[in-house]
């Protein structure tokens, strides 16, 4: 069941959704790992609190080790939970698969390009300063080709005359743009 769990999670959501590769194996082998190491502190009755802990200190270590963004972090963490729930609920197979089905139904429908497909972030670096805020938003939005929701410039430097923004933009609807 487990199997099942995240090769729909990480094959049928993520990848056709994300298509990184590096994460897919990433999502794949935690989830597997984990499941095992579960299985086996329920079989050996050692603390889970101490698998718990060790599975926590773990993952802090690999979403630091690389950039990726937070649609990728709550996959990685989905990843972990159905490790988890398939390997302590093992002895209840209907409620390990209600979960599994839960939260493959959360996953599918929160990462849904229809639900929220058109809005963006970035950080832009400019060759430009820019003194006035709509001045700004105006160049961002006819660089960006969107409608620029809001900025927040992050860095300024008069010297090399760049500026560094953090960008929240809604890009066209294909259709606006036929029209």
């Amino acid at each position: 069941m487990n199997l099942v769990a995240i090769v729909l999670l990480a094959y049928g959501l993520y990848y056709r959704r994300h298509q990184r590769r590096d994460l897919l194996f990433a999502y794949i082998a935690l989830n597997v790992g984990i499941f095992a190491v579960v299985s086996l502190l329920l079989v050996q009755r050692v603390d889970i609190a101490v698998g718990f802990g060790l599975f926590g200190l773990l993952s802090i270590i690999r979403l630091r080790s690389s950039e990726i963004t937070q649609q990728e972090i709550a996959y990685y963490f989905v990843a972990i939970v159905l490790g988890l729930v398939n390997g302590i609920a093992a002895a209840f197979p209907l409620t390990a698969l209600a979960l599994n089905a839960v939260l493959l139904a959360v996953m599918y429908v929160a990462d849904h390009p229809g639900l929220l497909g058109r809005t963006r972030q970035q950080v832009v670096t400019l060759d430009v300063v820019h003194a006035d805020p709509e001045l700004l938003k105006a160049d961002l939005e006819s660089r960006l080709r969107a409608r620029v929701k809001q900025c927040v410039v992050m860095q300024v430097d008069y010297v090399r005359d760049v500026t560094v923004v953090d960008v929240r933009y809604v890009v066209p609807n294909l259709r606006e743009k036929v029209r």
